[in-house]
């Protein structure tokens, strides 16, 4: 079976056959598809196609030491299935990554480029297809969707914090910058890219001095990066940039919204009354 790098040629067929694939995302799938074309800048990745376009892996390699290889996104055209279109493309990508110098390949989310946190456990021939070339699943780890025509006044709250000093606001240009340098002080660079790609952003401040944020939009229909500064933790900041990034998103058409590989569970369901429900098994294998 032929297996060749993509070009540029081919990107609207790759999207088309994503769209074909991944029938639980159709509609994002050409967004999934032109994020993964645009990673971080120094970022090592290969898109692999199958010579008829049925079939698409986009494969990357982690930043610092590279000692692993992720699949990002693996699709393959429904009526093209079980034909071993996957199992060569893995297989290819796998050889890549020995290549750039990756001791383990995984089935997980490359941050901060990636189409999801691991394998969608509903897709299970995808999970088939991982554990019959000896990947292993080491973790699990879920999105939360937030019902967005659900109560997200901020009023009260809003009022609160302002008798103790803070002052939430939108990020506009020109504060994009200082929270971009808050975010990878008490972050990481990968999410500060993330709030540098997202269509809304705001942050809570108090004399001067920028306390936490929130951002969303860098996947249309995906909230966060959301963090706030450990000093200021307590006093209900991040329930107020939750819900003012959750209105603007209800305010851009939306009914919904994912809370994408989330960590304090309790929180967002305390706050928005938010639900686990997209579970995702996290795979991994030797290459030595």
């Amino acid at each position: 079976m032929e297996i060749r790098e993509a070009t540029a040629a081919d990107t609207a067929a790759i999207s088309e056959t994503a769209r074909a694939a991944l029938v639980l995302d159709a509609e994002q799938a050409p967004s999934l598809v032109a994020r993964l074309l645009r990673p971080p800048q120094g970022r090592r990745w290969r898109v692999l196609v199958t010579g008829d376009l049925d079939g698409v892996l986009f494969a990357s390699v982690s930043g610092g030491d590279g000692s692993a290889g992720y699949v990002d996104l693996l699709a393959v055209a429904s009526g093209s299935q079980g034909m071993g279109r996957g199992r060569a493309l893995v297989t290819a990508a796998e050889d890549w990554f020995r290549g750039q110098g990756a001791a383990e390949a995984r089935f997980a989310g490359n941050p901060p480029c990636y189409a999801w946190p691991g394998i969608d456990v509903r897709y299970t021939p995808a999970a088939c297809l991982a554990e019959s070339l000896g990947y292993e699943r080491y973790t699990v780890a879920w999105n939360m969707t937030a019902d967005l025509t659900a109560d997200l006044s901020t009023r009260p709250d809003l009022t609160r914090l302002a008798g103790k000093g803070v002052s939430v606001h939108r990020a506009g240009q020109a504060d994009m910058g200082p929270v971009l340098a808050f975010v990878r002080e008490h972050w990481s660079d990968n999410w500060a890219w993330e709030t540098e790609q997202s269509t809304g952003c705001h942050y809570a401040s108090r004399d001067g001095e920028i306390l936490g944020f929130a951002a969303w939009g860098a996947r249309p229909a995906w909230f966060g990066p959301m963090g706030v500064a450990e000093a200021a933790r307590g006093l209900g900041v991040g329930r107020v940039l939750l819900r003012r990034c959750l209105a603007e998103q209800r305010a851009a058409g939306l009914t919904s919204a994912q809370i994408s590989w989330v960590g304090p569970l309790g929180f967002y369901s305390r706050a928005v009354g938010a639900r686990a429900e997209r579970v995702f098994w996290l795979y991994r294998k030797d290459l030595r």
